[in-house]
């Protein structure tokens, strides 16, 4: 059971993520306290280093906040997805050029398989690594090295705390890995959630080192074989091996309003603009849904409330956006009520299959159905090339006033030609 693994994993995880996308293209606030806020600007939902010795929790709403914010001149930016998702392709294809197998796991965070590099100091690699995706791209990045994905998560939250100047923690090579564990609180350990703590913490398991020393069966019997190989991997035995991005099993997209939505026409165009986003989705990965389901509610702490959804299931599963929008509305429409002021609205698409795997129907055009396919085509071609929703189906509106609020965003540097940073020299031209 105690069996070590002579695989090296890493974890690389970039640094406020958000806030350093944001710092790339605004030197200006580097050093200075930063938060990024959620839709509508109601949440943080991203803090830097400055913001986070000020003592403001994630997720906490800005209104609880705001005098923190005041007294401490905190820049509050709205979330900028677009640029936050273009930088993460590009962090992670600089990454790709380090290790023939790669786990994109989040949006900041990749696992590296580093096995093959056991012949040279991997802790000088790691640090190459860190050094090349600042330079290529701006963003600061830390790398745990562990033999398991557990210990290289582990080793990550180290290198943030413990060596935040050089970024790298290897418990690779680490001469008393019991030391370490017996300063690690369980809690601290990948895949141990607030409910497993309390019941290890009723047991008097505290520490990662504890853990380690549990009876496989009383693991196995109180937190199953998932808990059993967290147990095993800590003891540096590798049970989890990198896994390719696995196709989404359903696509859902939502948002709340930016105000208050009362008219039907208003919920349309929301619903429109949601499918058409999921659809695009769907096409990215090659898949078809064969199901859809839209649902409304209003504000549930503030005024009359309602919630409801309904699930249409599809003749034949498409990736057809004008076609999944006819749907979606057929199905709105069911369910909307006059008199009530709808704060959030969404889609979701399941019993997703691959595209060419689509069983027809004995009634279905398909000469209608392959216009569609090179209308989509042709539409996917010309909003990558020249930024997202230049072209767009009309029934997801033109004002859309019921679009969410992004009061302080940055501009998407990277994926607008009409937004693209501009340099100027000293002398200001």
């Amino acid at each position: 059971m105690n069996r070590q693994s002579n695989r090296i994993f890493a974890l690389v995880d970039g640094n406020n993520f958000y806030v350093s996308c944001e710092r790339v293209f605004n030197p200006a606030l580097e050093g200075r306290p930063i938060l990024v806020m959620s839709n509508n600007d109601g949440c943080v939902v991203a803090r830097s280093n400055e913001v986070k010795s000020l003592g403001i929790p994630m997720g906490t709403p800005i209104f609880k906040v705001r005098h923190l914010i005041e007294r401490h001149n905190v820049v509050c930016l709205s979330s900028n997805y677009t640029l936050y998702g273009d930088m993460s392709r590009r962090v992670m294809e600089t990454l790709g050029g380090f290790a023939p197998k790669m786990e994109i796991y989040s949006i900041d965070e990749a696992f590296l398989d580093l096995t093959g590099f056991a012949h040279c100091d991997v802790t000088v690699y790691a640090r190459q690594i860190c050094d090349t995706v600042r330079q290529w791209t701006g963003i600061p990045v830390s790398i745990g090295l562990g033999r398991t994905k557990t210990l290289a998560k582990l080793a990550n939250h180290l290198a943030k705390k413990a060596m935040p100047a050089t970024g790298v923690y290897n418990l690779a090579d680490a001469p008393d890995l019991t030391v370490v564990l017996s300063q690690a609180p369980v809690e601290a350990i990948w895949g141990i959630g607030s409910r497993i703590q309390k019941k290890l913490n009723r047991a008097g398991i505290m520490t990662a080192a504890q853990l380690c020393e549990v009876d496989d069966t009383w693991m196995r019997t109180k937190f199953g074989v998932t808990g059993l190989r967290t147990v095993w991997e800590l003891r540096g035995r590798s049970c989890l091996n990198l896994e390719d991005a696995a196709p989404n099993k359903n696509i859902l997209c939502s948002k709340s309003f930016g105000r208050s939505v009362e008219t039907l026409e208003d919920l349309c165009e929301s619903i429109a603009a949601y499918t058409s986003r999921a659809a695009e989705k769907l096409r990215g990965q090659k898949l078809a849904a064969g199901v859809i389901t839209v649902f409304i509610m209003t504000n549930l702490f503030r005024g009359p409330r309602y919630v409801n959804y309904r699930t249409c299931e599809l003749p034949v599963a498409c990736n057809n956006t004008p076609e999944l929008i006819t749907h979606a509305l057929d199905v709105l429409r069911r369910i909307y009520r006059q008199g009530y002021r709808y704060k959030k609205a969404g889609v979701l698409l399941d019993q997703l299959v691959p595209e060419d795997r689509v069983q027809g129907s004995l009634f279905d055009d398909i000469s209608n159905r392959r216009r569609g396919r090179k209308l989509m085509a042709i539409m996917d071609a010309v909003n990558d090339q020249m930024s997202a929703g230049t072209l767009f189906s009309a029934a997801c509106g033109l004002e859309r006033r019921w679009k969410t609020r992004f009061g302080q965003r940055s501009f998407h540097y990277t994926t607008s030609w009409a937004e693209l940073p501009i340099v100027r020299t000293k002398n200001g031209e």
